[in-house]
């Protein structure tokens, strides 16, 4: 009988451009089925999925060194996405370079904006729900426990996050270059998520007075606006009230654009002289990336604020050798406890996670 092994396989944004994480997205609408793919795959014992705006990763313990190609070919199947293309980019670590991977993850060293916190919490919500569901059992919970103990340990041992250049910030500096100040800028905000919110806050920091909402939902949009102080309007009349606004900070979680390129045109036929700039923050993204053409209009994706983030990194790249360092200590220490672990496993079966979940203060 083989060895089970403990593996990540997946794609993010170090090799795969926005356009193709695009079509790897998995909504809500698709994660469901997704999840029941999972476990239904020959010899995969464990298995807990990350995804995110900039990956998508699938953590588990198989049967065999197989088993993590039986997930892809699930994944692909699901997604409607060539297998060989997903070959060309995919990420394949096993053994003790996954589990270094997810504890870089965690600390937020693998992420586009360097240091940022909001990782951690995605990665929180994916073990959460893999527990829900009953997929993970005692290897995975250990991995994520100590995962989590790492990236805090990180975080306050070095200044890693020192400094730290967010994606709302970078958005609020890209504004006040195009307006000056944000005292008069109108702002829309397409979408009521969490990422919306901390975007919204930056702009009202930095000065900006005129919020309103729309959400698909528009309850939704009206308790966001009220928290912020700020108005709402109908989802439906987000394209018609274009010309009305300076900036639109779009992070929905629709699965295609809710700001045609045409709706756009028109906009800017009612406010030549004034620049209009997008902030698309969802992926698939919101915006027909068509807009940029226009005359007078800025349209920023995520992939292009973590360029620019890129530029404001410096200070925090003396940290990151510190980081994988200490990282590497405990991931040795880890794999030191889940190797024979892995070794003494029964053959492997369906039905992961009937093993309780480790005590957080064990080694």
């Amino acid at each position: 009988m083989s060895t089970p092994h403990v593996f990540v396989i997946g794609a993010n944004h170090h090799k795969v451009p926005i356009e193709v994480r695009e079509k790897l997205a998995v909504d809500a609408g698709k994660a469901e089925a997704l999840q029941a793919d999972l476990a239904g795959i020959d010899g995969l014992r464990e298995f807990a999925v990350l995804s995110t705006c900039n990956r998508i990763e699938f953590y588990g313990v198989g049967s065999d060194a197989a088993a993590a190609e039986r997930v892809q070919a699930a994944f692909c199947a699901r997604q409607h996405f060539d297998g060989a293309e997903f070959e060309k980019f995919r990420m394949d670590l096993r053994g003790r370079e996954a589990l270094q991977h997810l504890l870089e993850v965690a600390a937020g060293l693998d992420s586009q904006m360097l240091g940022e916190t909001e990782i951690f919490g995605q990665i929180k919500e994916a073990y959460a729900a893999a527990q829900a569901r009953k997929s993970t059992g005692p290897v995975l919970n250990r991995v994520f426990q100590k995962a989590f103990q790492a990236a805090k340990h990180v975080r306050t041992a070095t200044a890693i996050t020192v400094g730290q250049v967010s994606v709302a910030n970078v958005a609020v500096e890209l504004a006040l270059d195009i307006f000056g100040s944000l005292g008069s800028a109108r702002i829309l905000l397409l979408g009521a998520g969490d990422i919306g919110e901390k975007t919204a806050k930056a702009f009202q920091s930095r000065g900006a007075a005129t919020l309103t909402v729309s959400s698909r939902t528009f309850e939704r949009a009206m308790e966001l606006a009220t928290s912020l102080g700020a108005g709402a309007i109908p989802f439906d009349q987000r394209e018609a009230r274009l010309p009305d606004f300076d900036v639109v900070v779009c992070s929905t979680s629709a699965p295609t654009t809710v700001v045609s390129h045409p709706a756009v045109d028109a906009a800017m036929r009612k406010r030549p002289a004034q620049p209009l700039f997008f902030i698309d923050l969802a992926l698939p993204r919101d915006v027909e990336p068509s807009v940029a053409r226009l005359d007078n209009v800025f349209l920023y994706n995520l992939d292009d604020l973590a360029k620019i983030a890129d530029e404001n990194r410096a200070a925090r790249e003396a940290e990151i050798a510190k980081c994988r360092a200490l990282l590497a200590e405990r991931t040795e220490t880890l794999w030191k406890h889940i190797e024979p672990q892995l070794k003494g496993l029964p053959g492997l079966n369906h039905g992961a996670g009937a093993d309780p979940a480790p005590s957080t203060t064990s080694t």
